[in-house]
């Protein structure tokens, strides 16, 4: 028999399949899914079998070396996925397989030098080494005896000795330490005779064992009789007590207090909703659903009463949450109502953590998946329904390849297991909802709030105004008037910026010299905590300037406001407020958001100050009041969906106030405040503003009317970006149709990161049958620069970022 193997080596001369003879022994073990370790050229590399055959057109054939699997790790529609995912993405196939496996299967490579014949052959110094371990690694070799390695390399040379490549896993399972009886079927009694009266503590052991009648874990036995680790020595020696090791699952939501919940009874309009989801689910049909519910409607209610169903036939869920907006609160709430049949996957987690949960959901242990995008991949074989909440969130698209979409693979597999794909959210992305009032999906709306609660009154204050009589402050007098209510009333507030740090940028006033980072082109942000300089695109950083490295001025000052800025102001205007602060530089510890939260939700604060995480999935019932303090810094980006991000997170951040029994207020601070995506928030328009939306969008050439593909071209020199993407711009226009828009090539809206100079070109169409063979020629054509020289081309077909 033969394999078919696709080998780790991400590069385009081996994205294709290699042949492997399978030993006989393996001949019936081995199956697609499985990863292997192969021999291919002078090392071993890990692969994984992607077909079985029974002839090859190749004479000579190298064997598998290693099973690093003894059943598949990924199913037969993964395999499937993986090759649509390389055409629809045009990565290699062994980085779409990365992206459906956790890391910790991502495997190492360790060499051993080991002793091939009979040890009394090799020299003096070598039996020394070799006499107390026949196998030592080569690298630990090299490093403590460089002074051998000539005799090494004369003894593999000679045949003595041997290098044998081990792969290893990066995932350890976790495992734990536990005492039980040897002979459980004698009685108490028996197994006391045997033990002297004295040894008082041992007695207690036995007798601890015995009540349980199950392993108990050494440590907590040890604890709960408040003994020591001599206590067992004679029991285990005597062979009364037994210990061993039993594998354990790490749990990332130890600690966190679980209430349970019930179905809470629907609303007219949430059973008119679910019905055809329903369905759906009834009839193993593939149907894509829009629901597109304001914020408080109830969706979640709607996505764990379609999970119960589908549960109830025996079926599996994917629940996708972004990234940012995976907060505990939504964790809660599926293991609430799901308990043990959940697991959680998401970027917090450690690798063993998520190897662990991978674990379960591979061995059936569970039934639902909550996680954010690569939960997409979970290696569930009877899916059931998959549902993608606030489904417009820019983090459902991959940045590094391969370049996908979660919901374009969520529709390959509710096609493939015939189920429902629920897409949800309160501002739907403009595609998704062109697609809806086309049919392609089906529109399901919930326009109310649960119980008819008003949504919050929303008031927009112009900041040129503020200036205008005097108000130099971040907060226009509303805003502060409005918290100054709220903490009377003892009520909590979330105030919104877009930025992170103390302040954007540093300049000099007297010769407009502004601090900016060596590597990139992009001023660096000022951080307070460190006193220091920071360029958040490369991690650069450098003590603040106290003159001016340009005119030797000391006139050096901040301008711009991060959050950090803001929290200082806070306690000036506001000293008896207590402020938790939620940004990348707060919530770095693992499980800070978690605590964070928690501290805000039992009242330990009045006031949360924070970043995108904060602006979605939050629940909490005493907020009445949300202030957004920069509302343009996402409006004005050079990016055609810049406008869209704005409307969205407006929105979004609107809807934490007033979701329960108190009213909500809003008050959105702008330079721009005639722009319709800030206008339309005032009256909750999602309607008004899509149609505007897409007028611009039909002028400019946009998606939805056309589709984009931008190619990203970077390299040390400048000269040679410029060359090659003037190259690249020139052969578009030669092969694809005259219809097609080829716009560039310009410098990228960030010229250099990384001391990388980036250069990009943009192609606009509505039909190309030649774009994917245009494509892989060009990858084809500067596939020597681009695995062995300093280039990089990165072409994303579906480009949710131009920076």
């Amino acid at each position: 028999m033969i394999a078919k193997v696709i080998v780790d080596v991400p590069t385009q001369q081996t994205d294709r399949l290699f042949d492997y003879s399978i030993p006989v022994h393996w001949e019936d073990v081995i199956k697609p899914g499985m990863r292997v370790a192969v021999p291919f050229g002078p090392r071993t590399i890990q692969g994984v079998v992607v077909e079985l055959a029974e002839t090859s057109e190749f004479k000579k054939l190298k064997p598998l070396q290693t099973m690093l699997d003894v059943v598949p790790v990924l199913t037969p529609e993964l395999i499937e996925l993986g090759e649509w995912l390389t055409d629809k993405t045009l990565s290699f196939k062994i980085s779409a397989f990365h992206a459906m496996l956790p890391a910790a299967l991502r495997s190492k490579v360790k060499k051993e030098v080991v002793v091939s014949r009979d040890i009394s052959e090799l020299s003096e110094e070598l039996q020394e080494l070799f006499s107390l371990k026949t196998n030592l690694d080569l690298d630990q070799l090299t490093k403590n005896h460089p002074y051998v390695m000539k005799r090494v390399q004369k003894g593999i040379e000679k045949g003595l000795l041997d290098v044998n490549y081990v792969v290893k896993d990066k995932g350890n399972k976790k495992t734990e330490r536990v005492l039980s009886l040897a002979d459980k079927h004698q009685t108490l009694q028996t197994l006391l005779d045997g033990i002297s009266t004295r040894a008082t503590k041992q007695r207690d052991v036995v007798i601890e064992l015995h009540k349980s009648n199950r392993p108990v874990k050494s440590l907590d036995l040890l604890n709960t009789l408040e003994t020591t680790r001599a206590t067992l020595t004679s029991l285990l020696k005597s062979g009364v007590v037994i210990e061993s090791d039993v594998e354990v699952y790490r749990d990332p939501t130890a600690g966190m207090e679980i209430e349970r919940s019930v179905p809470l009874s629907l609303t007219a309009k949430q059973e008119e909703v679910i019905t055809p989801i329903l369905k759906t689910i009834e009839s193993n049909k593939h149907e894509p659903f829009l629901l597109h519910g304001v914020t408080g409607s109830g969706k979640t209610e709607i996505y764990l009463q379609s999970i119960d169903q589908t549960l109830q036939k025996g079926k599996e869920a994917i629940v996708l949450v972004p990234e940012i907006s995976l907060t505990p609160q939504m964790v809660d709430r599926f293991k609430g109502r799901f308990g043990s049949k959940v697991a959680v996957l998401h970027s917090g987690l450690s690798m063993g953590e998520k190897y662990d949960e991978w674990r379960k959901i591979h061995r059936h242990e569970v039934q639902v998946v909550v996680g954010a995008r690569s939960a997409v991949f979970a290696p569930f074989t009877n899916l059931g329904i998959i549902i993608i909440d606030e489904e417009h969130e820019a983090s459902y698209k991959q940045e590094e390849a391969p370049r996908y979409h979660a919901r374009d693979v969520a529709m390959f597999r509710g096609e493939y297991h015939q189920c429902p794909v629920i897409l949800g959210s309160a501002t739907p992305a403009l595609e998704s909802y062109a697609r809806a009032k086309k049919g392609v999906y089906t529109l399901l709306s919930l326009l109310e709030r649960v119980n008819n609660r008003a949504m919050p009154t929303v008031e927009v204050i112009d900041m040129r105004e503020e200036l205008r009589t005097g108000n130099r402050s971040m907060f226009s007098t509303d805003l502060l008037e409005k918290m100054q209510d709220r903490l009377k009333k003892k009520e909590q507030m979330v105030l919104f910026l877009n930025r992170r740090g103390y302040s954007t940028f540093v300049m000099c006033r007297d010769c407009g010299y502004v601090a900016t980072c060596d590597h990139c082109d992009i001023s660096l942000t000022y951080h307070r905590s460190h006193h220091n300089l920071k360029c958040h695109y490369c991690g650069h950083e450098e003590p603040m300037p106290e003159v001016c490295h340009s005119c030797g001025s000391d006139h050096i000052r901040f301008f711009g406001t991060g959050t950090q800025k803001v929290e200082e102001e806070l306690t000036r205007v506001l000293p008896e407020a207590r402020v938790i602060r939620m940004d990348v530089d707060t919530t770095r510890k693992k499980g800070s958001h978690e605590r964070l939260l928690k501290a805000f939700g039992k009242g330990e604060a009045d006031i949360l100050l924070g970043t995108q995480m904060i602006a979605k999935g939050l629940d909490f019932p005493k907020i009445t009041l949300v202030g957004v303090l920069a509302a343009d810094s996402m409006l004005h980006i050079p990016d055609f969906r810049s406008s869209e991000r704005t409307f969205q997170l407006m929105e979004q951040v609107s809807g934490r106030a007033g979701r329960h029994d108190l009213l909500g207020e809003v008050i959105i601070q702008t330079y721009t405040p005639e722009h319709y995506s800030i206008e339309l928030v005032k009256s909750h328009d999602f309607h008004q503003y899509f149609d505007m939306e897409m007028q611009q969008r039909r002028q400019g050439g946009y998606p939805p009317y056309y589709y984009l593909t931008l190619i990203h071209v970077s390299h040390p020199e400048l000269t040679k970006v410029i060359g090659v993407t003037e190259k690249l711009t020139r052969f578009l226009r030669e092969q694809l149709a005259n219809e097609t828009i080829i716009l560039g090539p310009v410098a990228s809206p960030i010229a250099r990161i990384k001391d990388r100079y980036r250069y990009q070109c943009m192609i606009k169409y509505k039909n190309e049958p030649k774009l994917v063979n245009t494509l892989r020629e060009i990858q084809q054509h500067y596939l020597k620069e681009t695995s062995q020289g300093d280039l990089l081309i990165s072409i994303d077909l579906n480009p949710y970022f131009f920076m």
